[in-house]
């Protein structure tokens, strides 16, 4: 599938996916088109404990009180499984939830899959009504959108 235009419905998925809170692992599904009413990020990512995921991964979490302040959630989302997202988690004090596209469900709707690699480093802001608002999507995954490039995306979404 191509990749979805800004201002095109997001397309929904139902993903299996963990939420550390507390130290206390929660696993459920995610299902984006209930998020209706929040705008969320949707953070795809190459891989779990991977050098530049890793970074990109911690700095939305040191960053995660300027999401919420903007009323939005991030769900990060790879193709690892939910054994493999909790000990990422766990190791790097994440607890935003980490979404696990074992089938690539996700990552053939949204475009972003590349073949024999997984997928690209992708970002997608989804406003509150389910509608694609900003998105970058790397052709080379090295480098990743700092969060504040983000936050200034869903201000500007919020405006």
């Amino acid at each position: 599938m191509s990749i979805p235009a800004v201002g095109d419905i997001a397309p929904d998925f139902s993903l299996p996916g963990i939420r550390i809170v507390d130290g206390v692992v929660e696993r459920r599904s995610f299902c984006l088109s209930a998020q209706h009413g929040s705008p969320v990020v949707l953070a795809f990512y190459p891989g779990d404990e991977t050098s530049v995921c890793t970074a990109q991964l911690c700095e939305y979490q040191s960053e995660l009180a300027g999401f919420e302040t903007l009323g939005a959630t991030v769900w990060g989302i790879s193709k690892q499984g939910l054994d493999s997202h909790e000990r990422f988690a766990r190791k790097e004090g994440l607890s935003f939830p980490l979404l696990a596209d074992e089938h690539g469900l996700a990552v053939k709707r949204y475009g972003v899959g590349l073949p024999g690699l997984g997928l690209r480093r992708s970002v997608f802001v989804v406003d509150a009504s389910g509608i694609l608002r900003w998105k970058h999507v790397a052709v080379v995954g090295a480098r990743f959108q700092s969060a504040s490039v983000l936050q200034e995306a869903l201000a500007g979404v919020l405006a």
